[in-house]
């Protein structure tokens, strides 16, 4: 029979034992157990006259027996015992509890049912707030959480630790003796730890003296005087392990030593440093921060300097590098933001300091910092920018500060307060927008700068009215330019000691000057559709939609003297060349020529829509987009020559999640004389109507096989939430600062998965000389095994007949190991690393690596 009993410990070891028995005789059956059947009347008299410590219910049960001994305040319970206070949970074979001295104790039964083995069953295990703890005996103190535990076993996180004696001195902190530790989860572990003596401290670090590692059941001779072992997840403070290596030009190096510090939830600090034994060094440091629904960011930089060759050598090089890096987002109310990246470094940095290939290759950084204001109710914004890119090959820099955008989104003046609809008068569709920017651009090249400002002003008057089946939207543009400056270009004579000889100068003179242009364009627009419903080969409907659009545009030319914008100078042969005065600032100048040129756009769209299954009821409709088909074609009225534009055609198809087909091609009506476009038709010369000019095709392909369950899947996700979660709460564990190596983690739920991109481009522009590129993109990964895995990446140009930059990645499931390979057979970076080591992160550092050639110098 099961008993349970059920005790309010506000007082207990403080209550009169006679007055008790008197009061509740009739409820008392003997010495053995206890059952109150009036819990509430106890409960209000036992808080009246309790000065106990113990200030919540306590319940117990136990399979067997259960006796309470009122006027000693003790409990026993027999037979798989269960006790719950607050918190704290027991189960034992037998407990044991004193109420005075607020102590229990705990400790297994011995099994009898065999003769020749005797064995304890049912031992104690302790759970605390969500810490589980077993051993064979259990000593704890309700009031000063502090206990005793003999042979005792814990599971934290993903780490198991043990001990031939464990004393809890405090809610968190435990000491053990003769410890034992591993973060294998298998019930034989491949690798483990012992120490003399541990100091465990829930929620942030484990501390062990004289440790030994053990593999496969094997010691390690060599044992670890002192370890630190983090004892929870996220960021913990540390050391960063030094990897290790040589290459031919800097030798034997240590690199990426250092220290990261959680400083607090918001932010943390990380140090770290190279050192090469041929006498180059380098430093690095990275501060990241977040505030949610604040601001976050993070800035790093690093110095070193780089040596190429012994120091007897009299090829050895050295040069000193340096690199900034500042990001930051801040949000200071819905309608104001900052946002920030700023990059500055040297020309070489990322050359001798980045193992990214993609780092090693690049040729600009780019810096951008801006705060923008929106105001929502009259629809204005302000973007205030700096702008800065540098060339890491020849050092040009161009830099805009200040670079200020104001916007007018667009507002219907004479639009009736209501709501619009059928009703609305023709001027009531009337809308105008307005931006403004004012610009300061700097260029620095070799060395000498040039400095270009202006305004630059646009207003766009838009009308919108709907006309039967048509879409009718005239449009005027308005565009004033303010600049201070001007170009003046000339010929000039010079005289020196061999003669007098003439020049082309370009010179700039400072004065106000505003460059007015306009615009005016009519557009009308339409669909039309066509649907069929078949009703056969599951198709249920088939719906063509057409889309008609034309447009005229007309503006005036801008180069005639009368506008004022064009000046000329007469060159060596006599000629005189007219240019555009503004032609070189920041917003340029006016556009030459007059244009009045109609242009046709014509789309289709091709869609069905599937059947629906009678026989499943969860089947469901499906559309699908069979094709886009567009062509644009434009005539130029006003020109003198040339006025057909090129007819271009643009198509994109897929078929269902398979394959993927985008492309665009180009045709010319005229011929080419000497490279050049002629104002001879092709069909005047019996050419045909049209030649193709360029053809350009994309096949994308990404097939995978079914996952092997569901359960990889849920991990995925609990993975993603908890990464959003963290990066919401504080800093998230993702490391954007240079690191040594960055492999992805293996998903082996998706048995194989090839990824293919195929890329055609054919150009003839002139007719005579055609260019033709072809590549095959591929990534292909598949699972040898459920623990092997590998990996093949690359493109092959197809024109060319060779491999571009191909790796091969293999990846080896150890169980709490894991092995890495990483090969590049071939080109520019060919090279190699393998590596084996621990999964746990705070064991991460514990691996053993091989790299050559390109790998090796990082």
């Amino acid at each position: 029979m099961r008993l349970t009993f059920l005790i309010i410990l506000l007082l207990l070891s403080q209550l009169n034992a006679q007055e008790l028995l008197d009061r509740y005789s009739a409820s008392i059956a003997d010495s053995i157990f206890t059952e109150f059947a009036d819990t509430t009347s106890l409960i209000d008299t036992l808080t009246k006259r309790s000065t106990s410590d113990i200030d919540a219910i306590v319940f117990a049960n136990a399979t067997d027996s259960l006796s309470f001994d009122v006027i000693n305040s003790t409990m026993s319970l027999y037979g798989k015992g269960e006790l719950k206070y607050k918190q704290t949970e027991l189960k034992s074979g037998n407990i044991y509890i004193d109420f005075k001295t607020s102590e229990l104790n705990a400790i297994g039964v011995r099994d009898t049912s065999d003769s020749l083995v005797s064995k304890l069953i049912d031992t104690p295990v302790l759970s605390e707030a969500g810490d589980v703890y077993e051993g064979t005996t259990i000593k704890y103190n309700f009031n000063t959480q502090r206990g005793f535990i003999s042979m005792a076993k814990n599971k934290a996180d993903s780490k198991t630790y043990s001990g031939k004696k464990v004393k809890k001195v405090d809610k968190k902190t435990f000491f053990v003796e003769d410890g034992y530790l591993t973060t294998c989860e298998s019930d034989t572990p491949h690798t483990y730890f012992t120490a003399n003596r541990m100091k465990v401290i829930q929620g942030d670090k484990i501390i062990a003296s004289w440790l030994y590692m053990y593999i496969g059941g094997v010691p390690i001779p060599i044992p670890i005087p002192f370890g630190v072992f983090p004892n929870r997840s996220g960021r913990v403070s540390g050391l960063i392990a030094p990897n290790y290596g040589s290459n031919a030009d800097q030798g034997f190096y240590l690199r990426n030593l250092g220290y990261f510090w959680a400083i607090n939830d918001h932010i943390d600090l990380t140090l770290t440093g190279d050192y090469y034994f041929q006498g180059g060094y380098g430093f690095r440091g990275r501060a990241r921060y977040r505030k949610r629904y604040s601001y976050n960011g993070n800035i790093n930089g690093g110095y070193s300097k780089y040596t190429s060759g012994a120091t007897s050598d009299p090829d050895r090089t050295e040069r000193l590098q340096w690199n900034i890096n500042v990001n930051h987002h801040q949000d200071f109310s819905p309608t104001l933001r900052l946002d920030a990246k700023l990059q500055f470094m040297t020309s070489d940095y990322l050359v001798d300091n980045s193992p990214n290939l993609r780092d090693q290759v690049r040729q600009d950084i780019v810096s951008n910092a801006s705060i923008s204001k929106r105001w929502e109710g009259s629809g204005t914004n302000l973007t205030m920018n700096y702008y800065r890119s540098q060339n890491l090959e020849n050092g040009d820099i161009t830099e805009d500060l200040p670079n200020a955008t104001f916007t007018k989104t667009r507002a219907y003046p004479f639009a009736s307060s209501g709501s619009p609809g059928k009703d609305q008068q023709w001027y009531e569709y009337i809308g105008y927008s307005y931006s403004g920017k004012f610009k300061n651009q700097r260029k620095t090249v070799s060395d000498e700068s040039e400095i270009h400002g202006g305004f630059d002003h646009r207003v766009s008057i838009q009308a919108a009215p709907k006309i039967g089946f048509f879409n009718i939207s005239p449009t005027f543009n308005y565009n004033s330019k303010w600049y201070n400056k001007r170009q003046v270009i000339s010929r000039e004579e010079f005289t020196d000691s061999v003669g007098t000889y003439y020049e082309t100068v370009q010179n700039e003179i400072h004065e106000i000057n505003f460059v007015r242009q306009f615009d005016f364009s009519l557009m009308a627009s339409t669909k039309l559709y066509g649907m069929a419903q078949p009703g056969i080969l599951g198709v249920a409907a088939f719906r063509h939609t057409f889309e008609p659009r034309l447009s005229y545009t007309y503006n005036p030319n801008f180069s005639e003297d009368k506008w004022g914008y064009y000046d000329s100078y007469t060159d060596e042969f006599g000629n005189e060349i007219r240019y555009d005065k503004f032609g070189n600032q920041i917003f340029g100048g006016v556009s030459s020529g007059e244009r009045q040129s109609m242009s046709l756009s014509l789309r289709n769209t091709f869609e069905i829509k599937t059947m629906v299954d009678p026989t499943d009821t969860t089947s469901e409709q499906h559309k699908i987009k069979l094709l886009d088909l567009g062509l644009t074609q434009g005539y130029n009225f006003a020109a003198d020559s040339l006025r057909l534009s090129d007819l271009n055609i643009n198509f994109r198809t897929a078929v269902g999640d398979l394959l993927s087909f985008q492309g665009s091609t180009n045709f010319t009506f005229y011929q080419y004389q000497n490279g050049r476009k002629i104002d001879q038709s092709l069909i005047s010369a019996g050419e045909g109507l049209a030649r193709m000019t360029m053809f350009n095709i994309n096949v994308t392909t990404n097939l995978a096989g079914d996952k092997f369950s569901s359960e990889s899947d849920d991990k995925r996700e609990k993975k993603k939430k908890d990464d959003l979660l963290e990066e919401d709460d504080g800093l998230s564990t993702q490391n954007e600062y240079i690191e040594l190596y960055k492999d992805e983690e293996p998903d082996f739920s998706i048995p194989w998965n090839l990824n293919l991109t195929y890329n055609y481009n054919y150009s003839n522009p002139s007719g005579e000389f055609s260019t033709e590129r072809s590549n095959l993109g591929f990534n292909l990964s598949f699972n040898l095994t459920q623990m092997w895995k590998i990996t093949f990446r690359g493109s092959y140009d197809i024109t060319n007949s060779q491999m571009n930059a191909p790796q091969i990645t293999v990846y080896r499931d150890l169980h709490c190991w894991e092995a890495n390979l990483v090969w590049n057979p071939v080109g520019t970076y060919t090279g190699f690393r393998f590596e084996i080591r621990l999964k746990a992160p705070e064991f991460k550092d514990l691996k053993l690596s091989k790299t050559k050639d390109i790998y090796s110098g990082f």
